[in-house]
C-alpha cells in the first residue's frame, strides 16, 4: 500500500536506518521525521500524521535529530569538506546524499612523479635507446632508472609502485640489455617471468613480445593452454624469456619433464604482482623458488614487483629466501575524487548498486569490487534489475566466460563489472572511470583507483562500508583509514606444505645426505613412512606409494575439492572444509549471477555436488550452522597483551555441520530460520592459530538474571568483534581466519582457516594489543540498543550459530577489562563447555 503525504500527497519513503531507528521523508516536497523503530508500518505513519498536524515535522533540509544520530552530514559539513575542491556534478549529488552518511571526501592527486635521466645515460644497447624513442620514452622515471641500475649490477630488487606506473618496463629493460649483453643469440632461456594467473600472463605477453621482437630478442608464452605445436617449438629452440606461472613450474619440476630442463639455464627470475603471494599459495611459492634454487646451473638473480605494501621487503626476504633492495615508485599523474559513504539509511549493497547506476546513466564504464563470491553475484543481480548493463567476473567461473566477459567491457558491450579480487591485478579490461569498492585495506583500495582514469580524465572512486564492524569504526575515525596499510603473510613453516615441498624436492633432484639440513625433520619422518628411500647415499621418491598424493596436491590451497556439476558437466568446484558449508543438501549455490539448488551432495567418499535451477523470483539464499571444538596441540609462542596471557599454537578443529538457516535476498539480516540435516557433515584438520582467557564481564553477571549466558554470550560477542574489528589493522586477513568462544571458560580461539595454518593468525598475535584495543572502540561507538548489539557491533556474517548468544554490553566490560590490564593465565578447556563459533 502507497502512503501519501500529508502536505503535497506524493509517495511517502520509509527506511530503517542503520541504528535502529525510522527514517520517513517525502520526495515531493521534502518534509522528513525520524522516529523510534516499531515492525508494524501503519503504527509508524499514523505517529508520524500526529506529529505534522502538531507542527514537529522539519519542512525543510536535513532535521537536527537526523545529524544528531551521525545518520547523515549536515550541508555546512560538507561544504566545509570540499573546502576549495570542485567535484563535478555526479559527485555533487552523491556528496549531498540523504541516504548515506558521507565519512570522507577527497581528491585524489598524484604529484608529477620524480624523473631519472635521459634513456642515453644509462648504458644500454643502442638497438633498445632507438626503440624507446620511436615509443616516444626520452627519460626514465627516477624509479626505472634506478631499477635498471640496479638490476644490471646483478642485485636482487624489490620494485613497489601503484598500478600504471611504468613497472613493466623498469624490469623489462634491464632483462633485454642482460640478454643482448651476456647471452647474444645462445639457444637458452635466460629469463622466467612469472605472474600469479594464467589470464594475467597471457595479458602481459603481447606487450613484453612487442618490446623484445623489436630488440631481436625471442619471447613465448608456455602454461596449461599453449598447444602441443607450440611446446615442441619451445623445446626445440627455446626462447630467452619465458612467460608463465608457478603451478607451470611446479609441475615441470615435479615431473623432471623437458621443460623443468630449460629452467637450468636461467639468470634471472621475475615475479610480478608479488602482494599476490600471501597465505598457503606463498608458502607453497618459496618452495617453488627453493626447488627453482636446487635445480639451476647458476645463481638465479630476482626482480620482485608488487602494488604498496607496508612490509614489501621484509616479505619479498621472506618469499624468495635472499637479501633484497627496495625501490619505490609513484603512480601516473591525474586527480580521482575518491568518497568514502557509510550507508545510514539503506544496505552496502544497495548503497552500491545505486553508485553503479548513477555512474553508468552517465556514460562512466564502472568496476564494482566485492569481497566474496556471494557479494558478487548478489550484486549483479540487484543491479540487473535496475536495468544496469552488468556482469560477474570471479574465480570459480569458467575461463572463457571470464574472457568474454572482459572483452565485452574492453569493447564497450559492457558497461560496469560485479568482480572480486581477480580484477585487482593488472589484466587489461580497457577504459576505466570509475571503481566501487567494499571494505579493504587502503593500498588494495589505491591499487583498484589505479584501473580508473588511466587516459587521464577525471576518475571517481567510492568506497561503501558495510553494515559490519570495521565500517562502523571507519565512519567514526576516517583518518585511519588511511594508516592501515596491508601486511602480507606467508607461513613457510606450515607442516603440511613442508611436508609435501620436501616430497617434492625430492622428486625435482635426489636429495644427497648433506644437503637441507633444515629439513632434516621431515626428511627423517618421510624415510620412515617409506615416502623417501635410501639408495646410493641418496634419497629418492617411493613413487608408488605417493604417486596419488603428488597428483592431488594443489599449491593455491590444502585439502581436497568437492566438484560441482550442473546437467552432468562439471562447472566449478570448491575446496574443502568450506565446500561443507556451501554445497551441502538443499543448499542456495550462486554461479554466474544465477541461483541454484544443491540436489544432490556426495561426500566423503566421491566427493561431488549436482546442481539443480530454482525461479528467478526464489527469495532465499542459504548459510550453515556449523560446530567447532578446537585442541591445542602445541604451543609455539606465549606471551602477555596488557594483562591477557595468549599463547600463539597448532590446534586440532573439529568441525560439523549440522543445518542451515535461510535468509532473505536484500536483507543484511544475517539471522534467519534454521533448518536442520539429516546427517551432519563433518570434517577435522589441524591447523595454527591463537587462544586467549578473557577476563570475567563481573558487573553484568550481577546484574543479569542468568549469569551464565551473559558471561557466554559476552565472550561469543568478544570473538567476533576481534575477528571482523581487527581485519584492517592485519591486512584484510579476517576471511581467512575461524573463531571459538568455550562456554563460560573466557577461553577464546581464533585460527587459520587453512589447514596446517596460513600465516593469518600470527598476524594477528603480532599486533594483538591494537586489534584488542580497536574492538572496544567499535563496541563503545555503536549506537545500537539491542541486548545482543547488531551487525555494526557484534554480529558476524560467518558465525555459525545464527548470531545468537551474543551480549554486547558484556562484550563491552570485557575489552574494556582487557584493555585496563586485568590480569588472566590461560586455563585447560572445561569438558562441557558449549563451543560458540
Amino acid at each position: 500500500m502507497k502512503l501519501s503525504c500529508p502536505k503535497c500527497k506524493s509517495n511517502i519513503e520509509i527506511q530503517k536506518t542503520f541504528n535502529k531507528k525510522i527514517h520517513i521523508s517525502c520526495n515531493g516536497c521534502g518534509i522528513e521525521d525520524l522516529l523510534e523503530f516499531r515492525k508494524n508500518v501503519d503504527e509508524v505513519f499514523l505517529e508520524f500524521l500526529t506529529r505534522f498536524d502538531e507542527g514537529l515535522v522539519s519542512e525543510k533540509g536535513t532535521s537536527d535529530s537526523l545529524k544528531d544520530e551521525g545518520i547523515v552530514r549536515a550541508e555546512s559539513e560538507i561544504k566545509e569538506m570540499i573546502g576549495n575542491e570542485k567535484p563535478d556534478k555526479i559527485t555533487e549529488s552523491i556528496l549531498y546524499t540523504k541516504k548515506d552518511y558521507v565519512s570522507q571526501y577527497k581528491i585524489l592527486k598524484n604529484p608529477e612523479p620524480k624523473m631519472g635521466c635521459s634513456i642515453e645515460d644509462v648504458g644500454l644497447d643502442e638497438s633498445i635507446t632507438e626503440y624507446l624513442k620511436k615509443i616516444g620514452i626520452e627519460q626514465f622515471y627516477r624509479f626505472q632508472e634506478e631499477s635498471i641500475q640496479e638490476i644490471l649490477f646483478g642485485e636482487n630488487i624489490v620494485i613497489e609502485a601503484p598500478t600504471a606506473s611504468g613497472k613493466t618496463e623498469a624490469f623489462l629493460i634491464p632483462v633485454i640489455q642482460k640478454i643482448r649483453k651476456e647471452a647474444g643469440d645462445s639457444p637458452s632461456v635466460f629469463a622466467v617471468f612469472v605472474y600469479p594467473t594464467k589470464a594475467l600472463s597471457r595479458d602481459q605477453y603481447p606487450k613484453i613480445q612487442k618490446f623484445a621482437e623489436k630488440i631481436g630478442v625471442k619471447v613465448e608464452v608456455f602454461d596449461g593452454d599453449t598447444k602441443q605445436s607450440e611446446r615442441r617449438e619451445i623445446l626445440e629452440n627455446p626462447p630467452q624469456i619465458i612467460v608463465t606461472n608457478f603451478d607451470v613450474l611446479h609441475y615441470h619440476l615435479l615431473h623432471q619433464s623437458k621443460f623443468s630442463s630449460l629452467l637450468s639455464t636461467i639468470k634471472i627470475l621475475v615475479v610480478d604482482e608479488t602482494h599476490v603471494y600471501s597465505g598457503i599459495f606463498g608458502s607453497n611459492v618459496h618452495y617453488i623458488i627453493k626447488r627453482l634454487k636446487r635445480t639451476c646451473n647458476n645463481k638465479i638473480q630476482f626482480v620482485a614487483a608488487s602494488a604498496t605494501l607496508e612490509n614489501a621487503q621484509d616479505y619479498c626476504e621472506k618469499l624468495f629466501g635472499v637479501k633484497m633492495n627496495l625501490i619505490q615508485g609513484s603512480g601516473k599523474k591525474g586527480k580521482t575524487d575518491f568518497v568514502m559513504l557509510f550507508p545510514s539509511l539503506r544496505t552496502q549493497r544497495s548503497l552500491m548498486v545505486d553508485l553503479t547506476k548513477k555512474m553508468t546513466e552517465q556514460n562512466h564504464k564502472t568496476m564494482v569490487f566485492n569481497n566474496s563470491h556471494l557479494n558478487s553475484e548478489l550484486l549483479a543481480i540487484q543491479a540487473r534489475k535496475q536495468k544496469v548493463n552488468i556482469k560477474v567476473h570471479r574465480a570459480g567461473l569458467m575461463a572463457n566466460y571470464r574472457k568474454s566477459v572482459e572483452r565485452d567491457f574492453k569493447e564497450d558491450v559492457l558497461s560496469a563489472i560485479s568482480c572480486t579480487p581477480t580484477l585487482e591485478l593488472g589484466i587489461d579490461v580497457g577504459n576505466v572511470d570509475c571503481v566501487i569498492s567494499s571494505t579493504i585495506p587502503v593500498n588494495r583500495m589505491i591499487q583498484r583507483i589505479g584501473r580508473a582514469a588511466r587516459k587521464g580524465q577525471r576518475g571517481y572512486a567510492f568506497l561503501a562500508l558495510g553494515n559490519d564492524q570495521i565500517s562502523q569504526y571507519y565512519k567514526n575515525h576516517p583518518d585511519d583509514y588511511f594508516e592501515d596499510i596491508e601486511r602480507t603473510y606467508i607461513d613457510p613453516k606450515n607442516p603440511f606444505v613442508e611436508e609435501f615441498q620436501v616430497l617434492a624436492m625430492a622428486c625435482d633432484k635426489p636429495i644427497s645426505k648433506h644437503e637441507l639440513k633444515e629439513h632434516q625433520e621431515v626428511i627423517d619422518k618421510h624415510l620412515k613412512e617409506g615416502n623417501l628411500v635410501l639408495l646410493n647415499n641418496r634419497i629418492i621418491p617411493n613413487l608408488d606409494k605417493i604417486g596419488s598424493m603428488l597428483s592431488d596436491y594443489s599449491i593455491r590451497g590444502i585439502g581436497k575439492s568437492i566438484d560441482i556439476f550442473l546437467n552432468d558437466s562439471k562447472v566449478g568446484d570448491r575446496i574443502l572444509p568450506i565446500a561443507l558449508e556451501e554445497l551441502h543438501k538443499d543448499a542456495i549455490y550462486f554461479l554466474a549471477g544465477t541461483r541454484y539448488r544443491v540436489k544432490e551432495f556426495d561426500y566423503p567418499k566421491k566427493n561431488y555436488a549436482r546442481l539443480e535451477r530454482i525461479p528467478r523470483d526464489y527469495p532465499y539464499y542459504t548459510k550453515a550452522l556449523t560446530e567447532e571444538w578446537p585442541t591445542i596441540e602445541t604451543v609455539f609462542e606465549k606471551r602477555k597483551a596488557f594483562g591477557v596471557e595468549v599463547a600463539f599454537c597448532k590446534l586440532h578443529i573439529e568441525k560439523k555441520v549440522f543445518g542451515y538457516v535461510n535468509i532473505e535476498l536484500g536483507q543484511e539480516v544475517t539471522q534467519g530460520q534454521k533448518v536442520l540435516l539429516d546427517y551432519p557433515l563433518e570434517y577435522d584438520f589441524v591447523t595454527k592459530g591463537i587462544v586467549f582467557h578473557a577476563p570475567m564481564p563481573l558487573q553484568e553477571m550481577r546484574q543479569a538474571e542468568d549469569e551464565e549466558y551473559t558471561a557466554a554470550s559476552g565472550y561469543h560477542a568478544t570473538e567476533h568483534v576481534v575477528i571482523e574489528g581487527s581485519n584492517m589493522i592485519t591486512g584484510g586477513v579476517s576471511q581467512d581466519l575461524g573463531g571459538i568462544s568455550l562456554g563460560t571458560s573466557g577461553l577464546i580461539f581464533i585460527y587459520d582457516g587453512a589447514i596446517g595454518g596460513n600465516g593469518a593468525s600470527k598476524a594477528l598475535y603480532d599486533r594483538f594489543e591494537k586489534a584488542l584495543e580497536r574492538s572496544m572502540f567499535i563496541v563503545k561507538e555503536c549506537p545500537c540498543k539491542n541486548e545482543a548489539g547488531c551487525p555494526r557491533c557484534t554480529f558476524s556474517y560467518r558465525c555459525g550459530n545464527n548470531n545468537e548468544f551474543l551480549h554486547k554490553r558484556s562484550a563491552l566490560e570485557i575489552l574494556q577489562r582487557i584493555n585496563q590490564g586485568e590480569e588472566t593465565e590461560l586455563v585447560d578447556p572445561t569438558e562441557g563447555d558449549r563451543p560458540l563459533v
